[in-house]
């Protein structure tokens, strides 16, 4: 999913603060300095109504990984072309199992649909594209992984923001720091939200107040739903490219070539065999 920025007044306020007054150690692309840096930012976390017994939980065993930065610096794979890119990713055996998933959540993709007017085979696609519908969900800690986006000086105040977000999951009971695995820029669940998109369109599939978006497929599927409605989903409208709904899958993806893979997945599961 496509990652976004600050979310918050008064945390902008914050990390323009803390960057503003940061010496040119305070972030950087090695190890060295980052511990120092992380046990300042703790201040930030704490600032921002994040409790020191989450902060320091949060934080306990984050660390640098260079990987992280290798992956940051070489996202090429959506630049490409775009007959190749669906090719790789919209294979018969994905679609073969986007059309089993569409059956066996037939009950609460009805209901999704329903409340938010997106289709199952567009919620199928997203999960399919993301996460093989739940069977990768990354295997990154997501501290270490923020941690290390927000040390770093390209576009450490963004991330700086999705790791207090990150902190807020915890501190809403929503996920334990262990249980915060995914993929290498932070994102988590089934279809891969960044914590700020978590805490914001998270939605329980059944209307309850908890929401599970790394091992409650329904869950999960609601939540995309709900970040398309907000978007501007509309109601019945198609989704490729050219018509009404290709704005709202932009915003989940910004990435063109991304954006047409998914409308593209999704015509095809929506096909009748």
């Amino acid at each position: 999913m496509q990652r976004r920025g600050l979310k918050s007044l008064a945390l902008a306020v914050v990390a323009f603060a803390f960057a503003a007054s940061a010496r040119a150690e305070d972030c950087g692309d090695s190890e060295e300095g980052f511990t120092a840096w992380l046990d300042s930012f703790k201040h930030v976390a704490i600032i921002n109504g994040v409790s020191p017994e989450v902060v320091d939980s949060a934080l306990a065993t984050a660390t640098f990984d260079r990987s992280i930065l290798a992956h940051d610096r070489g996202q090429r794979g959506w630049q490409g072309n775009f007959a190749a890119f669906a090719a790789a990713h919209i294979t018969p055996g994905r679609i073969k199992q986007g059309k089993m998933m569409l059956l066996a959540y037939a009950e609460p993709l009805e209901r999704i649909e329903q409340r938010y007017g997106v289709p199952g085979p567009v919620l199928v696609a997203i999960w399919g594209l993301e996460t093989d519908f739940g069977a990768d969900l990354g295997k990154y800690p997501t501290f270490s992984a923020l941690a290390t986006l927000a040390y770093d000086c390209r576009r450490g105040n963004i991330y700086r923001a999705e790791l207090v977000d990150a902190m807020m999951i915890v501190q809403r009971g929503l996920l334990t720091p262990e249980e915060m695995r995914g993929a290498w820029a932070g994102e988590l669940g089934q279809t891969q939200f960044m914590p700020s998109a978590y805490l914001k369109y998270g939605v329980s599939s059944n209307g309850g107040r908890g929401v599970d978006l790394m091992r409650n497929s329904a869950d999960a599927l609601a939540s995309t739903a709900n970040f398309l409605q907000q978007k501007g989903w509309k109601r019945e409208a198609r989704w490729d490219p050219g018509d009404p709904n290709f704005a709202a899958l932009l915003e989940w993806n910004a990435a063109e070539v991304y954006a047409r893979t998914i409308a593209q997945f999704a015509d095809r599961l929506a096909e009748s065999d």
